[in-house]
Order: C-alpha cells, then structure tokens, then sequence
C-alpha cells in the first residue's frame, strides 16, 4: 500500500459514508509506505461523488432561514457540503503533487480524517431534522477552484486552504450565533469542533504555501494578489475573524491585505 495511491483510490469513492470511513481508517494506519517522488496518471472522473446533491451555479442556491425547520436543514446540509468537499481536496492534494516533503501528505491526510469527521457529525444531525446529505441544491465551488490550480501547487496552496477554506474561519462565529438564537445546541457543538480543527487545516495551509514560495524563490505575499486574479478567486468579504486568522499563521501583512481589498 502506498498512501499516494490510496488516497487517489479514495477520492474516487463516490458514496460519502464510505469515503468518510476509508479515510479515517487510513489516517488511523501510522505505517503506510510513502512514495512522494512519483507522478501519478490523473483518472477520470475525479472526484468520487454522489449523483445528489444536484450541482447548481451559486447564485442558483437559495439563502435560508435557521429560523424554520426547513431553512436550518438547507443550511446545515451547504455546510456538510463544503466539508465533503474538503475531503476531496484534502485527498487530492495528496495524490497530486509529487516531489514534497513527508510531511506534507501526513498533514493532508490528517486533514481529510478531520473533514470525514465534520461531515459525518453534520450528517448524523442533518438526519435529526429529517433530512439527509443531497436532499438541498449546492454548488461547486471548491472543486471548481481545485480543477483551476491543478497543475499549481503554489496556486493550490494560495487559493483553496488559506483563501476559500478560511472563509470559514470568519463565517462560523456569526452561523454560530444565528443557530443558538434557533435553538439549535447540537449545531454550535458541532461547529465549535469544526472552527477548532479549521485553524489547524488553514495553518497548514499556510505552511505549506510558504514552503511552495520559499522553495521556488517567491514572496509569499507579494504575489498573493496576482494569484487571486490569474484563477480568479472569489473576493472576500467582512467581517473578518482576525484573531482565528491569526491563530492560524496569516501575519499581519496578509490581514491588512484583506481590509484593502474590500
């Protein structure tokens, strides 16, 4: 077994429980052999994924109330979304990118075990208001983002941890407000565990994004705003969660940036 090839194997699972299991079952086996030098034939077909959720443009999924049972259901279900969503990126990073460190597929690995986690947590919940994963419209935006930075790993690394990942950081404390003033308890739990391991995943991200830059002599900051137009990332938006941003590694160069770009 080899863990470049395995998660590629995983990432074509298309039912999300089965791949939710895989992976964490491979993140909990601490000797599988690594070959980081070898690059691997891209299959078709990636990612592995159910044919519900239908996939629809972003502007096409409707805002929701977490005031009505419905509504929290439908926000619930775009946040377990983004997580399996995750998983795949984590797992593709793995399998991708040849020639890093050790480390670095240890780190996404560890990654995917803790998005499988989110999403099961949120799917076991989803179920308690009579709802399951596919039951709501979503989007496609982090694989969309994926695809674009596939043959980038600075790009990647600048795009999808550190850029579209840790809009979470920002968003959860106000989802978490929103849920408490629903009644919804289980919900903040379970969002007070994702925000807790999203820190972890953004720091990693932004570890290996230095790395990236470092190693092929770029400036890390300074070519941050280049990369957001060239692939065209989605702009970010206020409020936004300096202290999380900071606990996850971003200076305070790469937080003003954001207060201009407004």
């Amino acid at each position: 077994m080899d863990l470049r090839r395995e998660a590629l194997a995983l990432l074509q699972i298309a039912d999300p429980a089965d791949k939710a299991a895989a992976v964490r079952a491979l993140a909990a086996q601490a000797s599988v052999a690594l070959d980081a030098e070898t690059v691997l034939a891209e299959p078709a077909g990636l990612p592995g994924r159910p044919a519900r959720p239908p996939l629809v443009a972003p502007k096409h999924v409707p805002t929701r109330s977490p005031f009505t049972l419905e509504g929290r259901a439908a926000l619930l279900h775009s946040i377990a979304h983004i997580e399996f969503n995750a998983i795949n990126l984590a797992l593709d990073a793995v399998w991708r990118f040849a020639g890093m460190p050790e480390a670095f597929y240890r780190d996404w690995l560890r990654v995917a075990a803790e998005e499988s986690l989110h999403f099961t947590l949120l799917r076991e919940h989803l179920r308690t208001l009579g709802h399951d994963y596919g039951d709501f419209a979503a989007h496609d935006g982090l694989w969309t983002m994926a695809a674009r930075t596939a043959h980038d790993i600075v790009a990647r690394m600048a795009l999808v941890p550190r850029t579209l990942e840790a809009r979470g950081l920002d968003a959860t404390p106000p989802l978490q407000a929103k849920l408490g003033k629903a009644g919804d308890a289980r919900a903040v739990e379970i969002l007070d565990v994702i925000l807790r391991d999203e820190i972890g995943h953004v720091a990693i991200g932004n570890r290996w994004y230095r790395f990236v830059c470092e190693r092929a002599g770029l400036d890390a900051v300074a070519i941050y705003p280049g990369l957001v137009e060239r692939y065209a990332a989605p702009r970010l938006r206020p409020p936004f969660n300096d202290a999380a941003r900071r606990a996850a590694g971003f200076t305070d160069d790469e937080i003003a940036y954001l207060t201009r770009a407004v």
